[in-house]
């Protein structure tokens, strides 16, 4: 039996014509074209094995990572963001014998054949024939507790076939700003081809080129990090842009502090959702806008539980299992119960909407009591101050456990001082140990490539030559 999403994507390559597929700097690649290039890339590569692609966001990525499949490979996306160690090391695991790179000369010489996009499109194309049964992308983990591992989807592919068609009454126009290669980014554009949209690409993220998309493409759907989306409410063209055309904002990556939302909601209407997700469970939780309706407490939950998927609390952690679950870890046995262990410190409501509260290796040990402060519940504090833009903290080594530490983007250089941002906390909460011992101020803070803030880079320096403990 042939795969339901590769016969799918070929209807819609096939059928597409001169319809806009892609638009890049200016330039449009028609659905026509782009089952050219399929064709060529096709040709190029061998029958099964692994191809690993190296590659930003461009039409060449996703196209690739197609023909991969429809030859019966087993395709590993190399994260935009993971360190040279972390993607030999995922080369390696993986067995990879075909890597395409846009900069083959980052690779060292190995096993695997490395080539270019060029390369593999300077032939004649060959139509795809005896389409497998099923497909298999490997994603790396983010590596945050030592070497990354592999995690293995195939069922979701198939799932978004049975989700996405076409809606000839509503065309649509999605604005890809996470890396293909990073699950968020790779169901957007995949979702979009089943849904024979249009894909206009941003290389990397920048708020005014987000808002100029918008407005020149009449963009109606997009998806943004909490740190992504400030930085758009934050900019200047803003307040003039017109973003009528946004059928759907969605939210992701991260938990948004509820200011923000109420902003996004106060700014592009009643189309903004939040989602949970995992690479190794990309659909776990969701909510919409109507149900942020005169629901105020609402915005800080993720949602409820998605139909196919079931979670529950253990130790105050979140446990997943279901639909969208990955096959497994590349080389490891399954997770025996199924139950995956997700890192995220969350609770239930009597209503079954999710808050999440922190993620376990973010929690702050601090004082002689061992008291444990959520990082994330202090962010949102801060963030409710007027004169903050967005703020970052982490636990640093202190002589009685761990100390806060708070980093703050403020409006404006001086707009306020540490002890006036310790002020603002110690009255919120009326507890001091939720206070920062330390606030530093920053111009912004520093994201990794998919959009998170990167508290690792911010600790870092604090613990340098020191062994964290993890809550």
């Amino acid at each position: 039996m042939e795969s339901l999403f590769l016969t799918r994507v070929l209807d819609a390559l096939r059928s597409g014509g001169e319809e806009a597929l892609f638009v890049q700097d200016g330039v449009e690649t028609g659905y026509g074209q782009a089952f050219e290039l399929l064709r060529r890339l096709y040709a190029g590569l061998p029958e099964g094995g692994v191809v690993a692609i190296d590659a930003g966001n461009r039409p060449e990525t996703v196209l690739l990572q197609i023909a991969a499949q429809l030859r019966g490979s087993t395709v590993l996306l190399i994260a935009a963001s993971a360190s040279s160690p972390d993607r030999l090391a995922a080369v390696e695991m993986a067995g990879v014998t075909t890597l395409v790179a846009e900069n083959p000369e980052d690779w060292p010489a190995g096993d695997a054949r490395v080539t270019t996009f060029g390369e593999l499109v300077d032939r004649d194309g060959t139509d795809p024939v005896g389409l497998p049964g099923s497909v298999t992308v490997v994603f790396p983990s983010g590596g945050t507790t030592g070497t990354p591992k592999l995690i293995r989807h195939s069922g979701i592919y198939d799932g978004m076939a049975h989700i996405f068609a076409p809606d000839p009454s509503a065309p649509g126009r999605t604005l890809l700003i996470a890396p293909m290669t990073h699950m968020t980014g790779n169901a957007t554009v995949l979702g979009a081809i089943l849904r024979r949209e249009s894909v206009v690409l941003l290389r990397d993220f920048d708020a005014g080129a987000v808002l100029d998309a918008i407005a020149e493409h009449r963009i109606t759907t997009l998806s943004l990090t909490p740190a992504r989306l400030a930085a758009v409410l934050d900019h200047p063209a803003m307040t003039s842009c017109d973003v009528s055309s946004v059928r759907g904002l969605s939210l992701g990556a991260a938990p948004l502090s509820p200011r923000r939302l109420a902003q996004a909601l106060d700014v592009f209407g009643p189309v903004v959702g939040q989602g949970y997700g995992l690479t190794e469970a990309p659909m776990i939780a969701s909510i919409s806008a109507a149900e942020l309706d005169g629901r105020p407490e609402r915005l800080e939950s993720v949602g409820r539980i998605v139909p196919g998927m079931e979670a529950r609390i253990e130790d105050g952690e979140v446990l997943v299992r279901g639909l969208s679950m990955m096959d497994g870890y590349h080389g490891a046995e399954p997770i025996g119960d199924g139950w995956l262990r997700t890192g995220d410190l969350g609770r239930f409501d009597q209503e079954g909407y999710l808050y999440l509260l922190d993620r376990a290796n973010d929690v702050i040990v601090t004082g002689e009591h061992g008291t444990k402060v959520h990082s994330t519940v202090v962010e949102d504090a801060l963030a409710r101050h007027p004169l903050v833009r967005s703020a970052a903290v982490f636990g640093v080594p202190g002589e009685d456990g761990e100390l806060v530490h708070a980093v703050v983007v403020p409006v404006a250089s001086g707009a306020l001082s540490a002890d006036e941002v310790r002020a603002h906390v110690r009255e919120f909460f009326g507890r001091e140990h939720f206070v920062p011992s330390d606030v530093d101020f920053a111009e912004a803070l520093p994201l990794t490539a998919i959009g998170k803030v990167d508290k690792q880079a911010l600790r870092a320096p604090f613990w340098a030559g020191r062994r964290r403990h993890i809550a």
